[in-house]
């Protein structure tokens, strides 16, 4: 096939292990470009026409909900100028969080694929080239057109809205523990054997107002809520707490959550990473049933990470109460339908 008849695929690096040779004693240090990557593998010249943009060259760690809003507009920009696909690389620590992120602020049929390496470049092995190689693969492929953001790694493919990191070093780190990859590479031909059921939509126009501060708490045996007592004052605007099994807390907890949920949005998740939160099973003081009574607002299937991130971007919306607790339900809660919002206007569902 000629170059002119090969689809164009805009990739983005931001930094990341893939990107990150050892250098000397220093380490691996995100150092290559994303030129750099693409060049080190030939075999992508088969696959696509490829538009190559170093977006940060960072650990992912340090990348905010700014960032992706800015890289969501850009990736945006080059479908509209007529991309197949996109293709992000970047770290494997916070990919979840990116990916989830972009599979709300991206919005059309054009695949977004990201994609990372567990080994740098400098170790035997490097699972990157072969990542990068299928990620490509992947947004070029008419199976995987209008299933938002995936993730492809290790050959798997997965939905943005359920995958994890659950390894801190094998190659096989990510999975989906509520559904399992949607998907598979197979002699370079991409196979999709589930399809999600519907797609969200936040929209949030950059250059995007910094960041609406979220706290991420985990509820631990003997938690008095000390930590609690203080979100507000250190100038957080929303929290998410992840709580025990299908929703509890120790009942000193109650009383604080209770009083910074009038103050701002309190997301009640569970910190057992897979499964729905609970919302009538159990009724004592610091269950599920008295925290939702009391107006914290149900993750559904959403782990803390990902609540994080929605309700992020909800809050740089402008998003109120009532909004955000929709969305929670029908992004939260698989098969209830879509949820569409932008700045100023109502948020829509289908």
């Amino acid at each position: 096939m000629s170059m002119a008849a090969l689809p164009t695929v805009a990739v983005f690096s931001t930094g990341g292990t893939i990107a990150s040779p050892v250098q000397g004693t220093a380490g691996a240090i995100p150092s290559l470009s994303a030129q750099d990557l693409l060049g080190a593998v030939p075999q992508l010249s088969g696959v696509a026409r490829l538009e190559a943009t170093t977006f940060r060259q960072v650990p992912s760690p340090e990348l905010r909900a700014a960032d992706l809003v800015e890289l969501a507009a850009a990736i945006a920009n080059r479908i509209a100028a007529g991309a197949r696909g996109a293709v992000v690389t970047q770290g494997t620590d916070s990919l979840e969080e990116t990916a989830f992120a972009l599979d709300l602020l991206v919005d059309g049929e054009a695949p977004v694929v990201l994609t990372a390496a567990m080994r740098n470049p400098s170790l035997p092995g490097a699972d990157g080239p072969a990542n990068l190689l299928a990620a490509v693969q992947t947004a070029t492929s008419e199976a995987a057109r209008g299933l938002g953001c995936l993730a492809v790694l290790n050959d798997e493919v997965h939905a943005a809205r359920f995958v994890q990191k659950k390894h801190t070093s094998n190659p096989a780190t990510f999975s989906s523990p509520l559904t399992g990859p949607i998907g598979w590479i197979a002699e370079g031909q991409v196979r999709i054997a589930v399809r999600p059921v519907e797609r969200h939509h936040v929209e949030v126009s950059p250059p995007a107002q910094p960041d609406a501060e979220v706290a991420l708490l985990k509820s631990v045996q003997g938690d008095d809520g000390r930590l609690v007592s203080v979100i507000e004052q250190l100038g957080y605007r929303g929290l998410v707490v992840e709580a025990q099994g299908g929703g509890h807390l120790p009942s000193a907890t109650v009383e604080p959550l209770q009083r910074l949920a009038q103050a701002m949005p309190v997301v009640l998740s569970s910190r057992t990473g897979s499964g729905e939160l609970l919302r009538t099973t159990y009724g004592f003081p610091g269950s599920e049933k008295d925290l939702l009574a009391r107006g914290l607002i149900p993750a559904g299937a959403l782990d803390g990470l990902k609540s994080r991130v929605l309700l992020t971007l909800l809050l740089m919306t402008g998003a109120d109460r009532m909004q955000i607790e929709q969305a929670f339900e029908l992004v939260g809660v698989p098969g209830q339908g879509s949820f569409r919002f932008a700045a100023g206007h109502h948020a829509t569902q289908s």
